[in-house]
């Protein structure tokens, strides 16, 4: 079975595609456990809006398989008297990226269209010749004369602000779009569930699939069903950058490329039996891999699976990505397939109450 095929790729366009924004994720949930809950036994979410399926539930030993659901964005916080909207962040929004992007609006009424404004270059002179974006000076136009306008509108203090850009295929070879980070991952554990489900594969344990909200702000949904599911295991996948790129050290921040296979990385948080396992899964299976290392924490949902309860044997299988954090993120295909390869290879290798205990 083709992993990556006209219906899979179907639902990462319309999952993508669909605007999930920290804190408020509840559409692209809901797109998601649409294409899951054909594949699972059950499934649950919790208050804040993390949604989780389940197959085999009922059993002592629970292993979880992870990926975050939100997208950066941004919020209204102030609107001028002339009808131009300042933006703070929700999550790490990058301010450079944002003049000349079309954005929406999100209102009780729907959405709203705009646009990033900035100054031609023919008029950046003087002391504004080497004029740069920052938070405090980039700004919406949503074509309104005044502040009434843009009120009347349904935009005000607190709406949530999004890219409109739609995901692609680029010569074959590359996903692009925005979001990519992380919700490619959930598109990801849901490819494990059906491969599960196609090679009717039986667990000797409960599996939760579980797609997290809020990871954008520093792991908060992850920090909340971590303490609800309580798991004995949990492999998280998440986005990590690729190197190669142009103005990047490697050096500095590790050598990953996107086509050579998968990031699993060694930090504090990441077991190292659990690691070992899923290496010497990849290898038997030669499935490609490449390694990175994080100094003290990893930045991940996996730091807050490790540390909760009593302590949870965590890994982190990362997706190699370019422009992280832009709208125009790139993943190549062959990582997706192979990302998923893996995770449903590691969860036939992991046993009932198997042991991590490191002596």
């Amino acid at each position: 079975m083709t992993i990556l095929n006209k219906t899979s790729e179907a639902f990462l366009e319309k999952y993508i595609n669909n605007a999930s924004p920290t804190g408020f994720e509840s559409s692209g949930q809901k797109i998601w456990l649409e294409y899951l809950k054909p594949l699972i036994d059950d499934w649950d979410l919790d208050h804040y809006g993390t949604a989780y399926g389940i197959i085999n539930p009922g059993q002592d030993f629970k292993v979880v398989i992870e990926a975050h659901a939100d997208e950066i964005s941004w919020f209204v916080n102030h609107i001028t008297k002339e009808g131009f909207i300042h933006v703070i962040r929700n999550g790490g929004s990058d301010h450079v990226i944002a003049p000349s992007k079309r954005v929406n609006i999100h209102t009780k009424n729907g959405i709203v269209r705009g646009v990033f404004g900035w100054p031609a270059i023919h008029i950046r002179d003087g002391k504004d010749a080497n004029l740069s974006p920052a938070i405090d000076n980039i700004f919406i136009d949503v074509g309104a004369k005044n502040k009434d306008e843009v009120l009347k509108m349904g935009v005000h203090v607190g709406c949530v602000i999004t890219y409109g850009s739609t995901l692609e295929v680029l010569n074959n070879k590359y996903y692009v779009g925005r979001a990519l980070d992380t919700r490619i991952g959930g598109f990801c554990i849901a490819g494990v569930a059906r491969l599960l489900k196609d090679k009717k594969k039986k667990l000797p344990y409960t599996l939760y699939i579980v797609n997290a909200v809020q990871e954008e702000i520093g792991l908060r949904g992850a920090e909340m069903i971590a303490h609800r599911l309580k798991p004995n295991v949990a492999i998280v996948t998440d986005v990590t950058h690729d190197t190669t790129t142009p103005m990047i050290s490697s050096s500095k921040h590790g050598e990953t490329e996107c086509g050579k296979g998968h990031s699993l990385t060694y930090a504090p948080a990441v077991h190292n039996i659990l690691r070992e396992l899923i290496i010497d899964t990849a290898e038997r299976k030669k499935i490609p891999y490449q390694r990175s290392a994080s100094s003290r924490s990893t930045g991940t949902d996996t730091d807050a699976f490790a540390y909760s309860s009593a302590g949870v044997p965590s890994a982190l299988i990362s997706l190699p990505l370019r422009y992280m954090h832009t709208t125009v993120e790139m993943a190549h295909k062959d990582d997706v397939e192979n990302l998923i390869k893996l995770i449903y290879e590691c969860l036939l290798k992991i046993e009932n109450g198997h042991n991590f205990k490191y002596f």
